[in-house]
């Protein structure tokens, strides 16, 4: 079956590559070919063809160290990093947690058809307490866990479990009868 590769996609629109950081050397210079040439070659034909796209890309390591260490190509990082914008960890910058929180919220009690779910005052101020080392990923992922659970249309702090309660609860391979008996047990022990 043809199908049509992401640059092919993506053409007189928007591609974004997530996690850049992490491509591999020799995809790196591919790349770089395409984005200098502004021509792909689709797996079957030999002949190019001209791809007109914007490029996004976003990583969370810096690509200027990974140049220094040989881990990223320098002409690849001159040829992407035309506009850079630098959006902190959600630890530097918890004033937007309530908004980023109120965003998940709202899709997760979509998604789960729990509508007029809302996060308690109290419920906030734990949430910024934690570190956040998953970053905006982990806020969501607690929001969709705490939607997913949720008893009460108000999420109270204890909807939410700290950073170390997760890894205790979660963080063990064990049966999925042995995890919904520890689940049952932390949920009694909450209320």
């Amino acid at each position: 079956e043809e199908k049509a590769g992401k640059f092919q996609l993506a053409d007189k629109g928007t591609l974004f590559l997530d996690e850049i950081g992490n491509i591999p050397l020799n995809l790196q210079s591919k790349l770089l070919t395409v984005l200098q040439t502004r021509v792909i070659t689709p797996v079957g034909p030999n002949a190019g063809m001209p791809v007109d796209i914007r490029l996004i890309s976003a990583t969370n390591k810096n690509l200027s160290q990974m140049v220094a260490g040989n881990q990223f190509r320098q002409d690849l990082l001159y040829r992407m990093n035309t506009i850079q914008i630098h959006l902190p960890p959600l630890r530097e910058r918890i004033e937007d947690l309530d908004d980023i929180a109120a965003h998940f919220l709202a899709v997760y009690s979509r998604k789960y058809n729990k509508q007029g779910i809302s996060i308690s005052g109290d419920a906030l101020l734990k949430l910024k307490k934690r570190a956040w080392p998953g970053n905006i990923r982990e806020l969501e992922h607690t929001i969709e866990k705490a939607v997913i659970l949720a008893e009460n249309e108000i999420l109270g702090p204890d909807d939410f479990l700290s950073g170390a309660e997760d890894v205790a609860l979660y963080n063990h391979p064990e049966t999925l009868e042995e995890m919904e008996k520890k689940m049952i047990i932390s949920a009694l022990k909450r209320n």
